[in-house]
């Protein structure tokens, strides 16, 4: 089971059912859940080859009238969103600098259902770093705005008894020991990035990219990392189209456009 069908199976208990009638607001849970699963993901720092730090800290800013309507649960739903956070980094191998905190904040500049998530890298002992940012996003899965994410800067010296940060190459100097290619998936403008050997996409929350689309099948195709890095159908209702050409299995190259239903998807991958 994937870690944001758990967390909603979890929501679905706590007091008393309450949770199911305040967040008929736009804002939904799972949302917020997905959108710190992608902050994660993007602002993941490579420490060393066993060791990949993300923001512990996070701070998801909601408009007036959805934060008046979640407040008085802030408590159990950060307790909620911490859980998912840490089961979600332990699935990918991820690994934190301190505990897991997530906080609401009411944010004036934001309209009913919009959010926006800002996290930082804490150590239990220090609070140096600051914020990266994420631009707003609907929670029914409309495109970030202009902007999009920034990743936090790397700490000017690591906190005490951590592995140095990766350091920028000297001019004339050979490729750095960590350098790897990122590879990411663009759809309706939102990046999502491939942190695993695959990633899975589909209508189900049990996918690792979720699609809003009713041409989608719950499991509707899997692009594994390779090499080469390939898309293959597992099974789906209306199949693949890549590149312009139907297919159950395709290569994919640096900006290879990948159809699903009615919605396109963008492989991506650069060095370093």
């Amino acid at each position: 089971m994937g870690v944001l069908k758990r967390f909603e199976q979890r929501l679905e208990g706590l007091v008393n059912g309450t949770f199911a009638k305040v967040f008929k607001s736009e804002v939904q849970p799972v949302e917020i859940a997905g959108a710190l699963q992608r902050e994660c993901d993007n602002n993941a720092s490579i420490w060393n080859r066993d060791r990949t730090v993300v923001p512990n800290d996070f701070i998801v800013e909601l408009s007036a009238p959805d934060y008046d309507r979640l407040s008085p649960y802030s408590g159990q739903l950060g307790d909620e969103l911490s859980g998912m956070v840490r089961d979600y980094a332990k699935q990918q191998r991820y690994t934190f600098m301190g505990p897991i905190k997530v906080h609401l904040e009411k944010a004036e500049d934001l309209d009913t259902g919009l959010y926006r998530v800002r996290s930082r890298t804490l150590a239990s002992s220090t609070s140096q770093d600051r914020p990266g940012q994420a631009a707003a996003a609907r929670a029914t899965g409309a495109p970030n705005p202009p902007g999009g994410h920034v990743a936090p800067p790397m700490p000017s010296s690591p906190p005490p008894g951590a592995p140095p940060a990766p350091r920028a190459a000297a001019p004339g100097a050979g490729p750095q020991p960590y350098a790897q290619t990122r590879r990411w998936v663009e759809i309706n403008g939102t990046r999502h990035q491939i942190s695993r050997g695959t990633l899975v996409l589909g209508r189900s929350t049990d996918a690792d990219v979720r699609i809003d689309d009713p041409g989608v099948s719950r499991r509707h195709c899997e692009i594994r990392v390779g090499p080469p890095p390939m898309i293959q159908d597992l099974g789906s209702t209306n199949g693949i189209v890549v590149d312009g050409q139907h297919t159950t299995r395709a290569n994919l190259r640096d900006g290879s456009r990948i159809v699903v239903g009615s919605t396109t998807i963008v492989y991506r991958q650069a060095e370093g």
